[in-house]
Order: structure tokens, then sequence, then C-alpha cells
């Protein structure tokens, strides 16, 4: 029996996702989690990554990389380093090369999209438990390509962010307010004020001034 524990922050989804695995043969689910915060009780991590006495016995973790108060990659990284046996399988919407070289650099034994076929799911996480790395169709050619091209050996700051909010996090280093920001980048205001919000979720900071400062601290918003 293969127990599967879901952390996703979209509730239509991972009970989807939960009632999937449970039709599966041979496949459990053993708890949820709709946050950051809720994957690291539920995992046994404390917010430092250190592990409790107790947590849920999973044998693979499937793991959104956007969680509302933090992200998906921080947690995978954590329960990695408090136990280098953990099987983490990425089940997101993001396709993009820099989401699957940050997850697979925090530890994910796996990355799906949540477009993926039941069958694929069943596959992967049957891979996964097994001890296999596993990338879905739609992004192993092209993961293979930037790790032996060589790009993964290239450091890109905040990995959790897509191409586009590492952009506007870089003009708001820079001092761009967000209408400036939306005449450069030809974004509406509206679509600016999204990435901003995203980006402060994802780096788990409260404000502006506090992602400026971690933005500067890793060299973004240098003057052009």
């Amino acid at each position: 029996m293969i127990r599967v524990a879901v952390v996703d922050d979209h509730p239509v989804f991972r009970l989807g996702m939960a009632a999937l695995l449970d039709s599966f043969d041979g496949v459990r689910v053993v708890g949820q989690a709709a946050s950051a915060a809720e994957a690291r009780a539920l995992l046994g991590l404390d917010p430092g990554g250190d592990p409790p006495e107790t947590g849920a016995s999973a044998d693979v973790v499937l793991m959104d990389l956007d969680l509302g108060d933090g992200s998906g990659v921080d947690v995978t990284r954590d329960l990695v380093r408090a136990d280098p046996a953990a099987r983490v399988l990425v089940v997101t919407m993001h396709e993009d090369d820099d989401a699957v070289v940050a997850a697979v650099r925090a530890g994910a034994r796996g990355f799906l999209v949540k477009s993926a076929s039941p069958a694929e799911v069943e596959r992967a996480v049957h891979a996964v438990a097994d001890g296999a790395m596993i990338l879905s169709p739609s992004v192993a050619d092209r993961a293979m390509a930037y790790v032996v091209g060589g790009r993964a050996a290239a450091r890109v700051p905040f990995p959790q962010l897509t191409d586009r909010e590492r952009e506007v996090l870089d003009l708001v280093a820079a001092g761009l307010d967000n209408a400036s920001i939306s005449r450069r980048l030809v974004l509406s205001p509206k679509t600016v004020r999204n990435h901003v919000a995203n980006v402060l979720a994802k780096l788990a900071v409260r404000d502006r001034s506090a992602a400026i400062v971690r933005a500067r601290e890793e060299g973004l918003g240098q003057p052009r």
C-alpha cells in the first residue's frame, strides 16, 4: 500500500486528486494540506524545518508549488533536508524550466502538470514510490535540454517565481511604482497588481518594502 499526502491550496483540485488517488489499487491518501503551514504540520516539520516526533506517515507527497502562504519548493526543500528518503511528486500548473529545476534542486522526485491524465498520475505515484525520478512528457525534453545545456548551473534568483514575476520584482526593487511598471512592460495595471501580489505570496513577505529588501539582497533592482 502506497500512502500519499496531498498538498494543494485549491480545494476542488485537492479533493478531486485525493478521490482519484484513493480509486487506484494499492494507493491510500493519509493526509491533506491546503497551505505551507498546514503542510509543515502534516509532514512533521516545524517552521525551521526540523522534524518533531510526530507527522504524517506518507510514502509519497504530492506537492503544489504555489501554496498561498508560501512556496511548495521551500516545503519540499525542508522536508528532504529533514528526511532525505522523502519522496515528493510536484503537481503544478507551471511548466517553465525554472520551476522544474527549482523543484528538482529542492529534492522532488517527480514533476507533473495538473493537466496530466489519471493514468499518468497513477504511473508517476508508483514510480516515485519505487524511488524513480519521473517528469511529465510535456516537460521532460525541455528539462533535459535545460540541464544538459548547462543553464542549470547558472543561479536563478527566486526560482519559485515565473519569468514575468521575476521581471516585475526586478522593477519593483529598482523603485518603480505599479503605474511605471505597467507602462514599461505594456501590461494593464490590474495585471501588474496581480503579479506583485503573487510575488509577495511566493516570497512569503508581508509587504512591498520587505520584497524590495529580499530582491536587492539577490542582486535585483540594479540601475539600468
